[in-house]
Parts: structure tokens; sequence; C-alpha cells
């Protein structure tokens, strides 16, 4: 039995997925599910992921993995090469301290925006299997926070090619994303983030950018 990933292509958090997998140069099996037609609260997918997120990677065994990080960790231990995660202690305390920096400040500030004012994400305003109500100050707040977000990115790529440590790592794949989802909140690097645009300009133009 082959790995198979459940993603969905336009959406951000798989996305992070299908990049470190290319990074790794993992093969596997890939399956849409559409979540645009709500797809993840059907039967079907429940009893794949209860969570009904994507992505889910299914291993070998059968066993499935419903978390980035999870995935991450098992792609490290599957495939060492390259390490994403980090070579020494004090690597992967800083690539795991600025993945989970920008998963809370940057991701999940365009998160509060998108899924607070979404008319498509009416009653969905976070993921899983439970509706929960829109709240349009957290849409205010989570622009807010997306503008700090830049301002703090910039300020860490200063004179640095990568994000967390020297090489390329999940922080960067984790941070790529974000930049990218931002703009469907109509938010970028503004002319003075030069360092973040820098940064950006060189990580898209990785083969696995495109995956």
């Amino acid at each position: 039995m082959s790995l198979v990933l459940y993603d969905c292509t336009p959406a951000p958090s798989p996305r992070r997925a299908r990049i470190l997998l290319a990074e790794k140069g993992i093969d596997y099996e890939n399956v849409q599910v559409d979540l645009a037609n709500k797809e993840q609260l059907g039967e079907a997918y429940r009893k794949i992921n209860p969570s009904c997120t994507v992505p889910a990677l299914k291993l070998e065994d059968g066993t499935v993995l419903t978390e980035n990080a999870g995935i991450a960790a098992f792609a490290e231990a599957y495939k060492p090469e390259p390490p994403l995660l980090g070579s020494t202690p004090e690597e992967k305390g800083l690539v795991a301290t600025w993945n989970t920096r920008v998963e809370f400040e940057g991701l999940m500030a365009v998160a509060e925006v998108l899924r607070n004012t979404s008319k498509g994400m009416v009653d969905r305003a976070t993921t899983g299997p439970v509706n929960y109500a829109q709240i349009p100050e957290l849409a205010e707040r989570g622009r807010q926070r997306v503008d700090v977000f830049f301002d703090t990115l910039n300020d860490r790529l200063k004179g640095r090619d990568f994000i967390a440590i020297d090489t390329f790592s999940v922080a960067d794949i984790t941070a790529l994303v974000v930049v990218d989802f931002a703009k469907w909140i109509k938010a970028e690097a503004k002319p003075e983030h030069e360092d973040v645009r820098r940064w950006h300009e060189a990580a898209s133009a990785r083969p696995s950018a495109k995956a």
C-alpha cells in the first residue's frame, strides 16, 4: 500500500504537506477532497479523519496522520535527508519555535480574517465538524495581526536567507504558504518589507513550491 495524501489543491494547509513531501522526495497517491462542496463533512471522509480537515496522510499500515506537525515528524523519520526540522538540538529548537510563531502569528491571523468575513463560510468560522458563527470583530483583529506578522517576519529575515536556521526548513514552508495565503484577504508584503520580498522570491523559485 502506498502513502495516500487527502488534499484540496487550493487550500493552504494541505499545500504545506505537499511542499514538505516534495522537498523530501516522498511519493504518494493524491486524493482530492472537495472542501467547497463540504465533502470533508461527509460520512465517508469522517471515517478517514473525524476532525474533517485536510491534509490527512494515510500511511502504508493504514495509520492516518491528520496534522501538518505529525506529517512533518513522520516524513523526517521516514526519509531523514534533507533535514527539514533541524539537525542539532539548537536547530531543532529554532525550527520548532519559528514554525509555531509563523502558524500562530501569521496563518491563524489570515484565517481569522477569511473565515470571519467570507460569505461562503457563514457558520463555518473554524475548521472541523462543529459549526461556529462568524465574529466580525475577530476579522478586524486578524488584519492588525497580519500587519504585525509581516513586520516580524521582515525583522527576522534581515541578513538571513532562511527563517529559522541557515538551511531551508518547515518554518520556511509554513511562511511561504502564509504569505501566499494572505493574498486571499488582499494582504501582502509592503515595499518596506524588502527582506520578506527577497526571501519570498527565492522560496517561490524552489521546485517544491509548485507542488
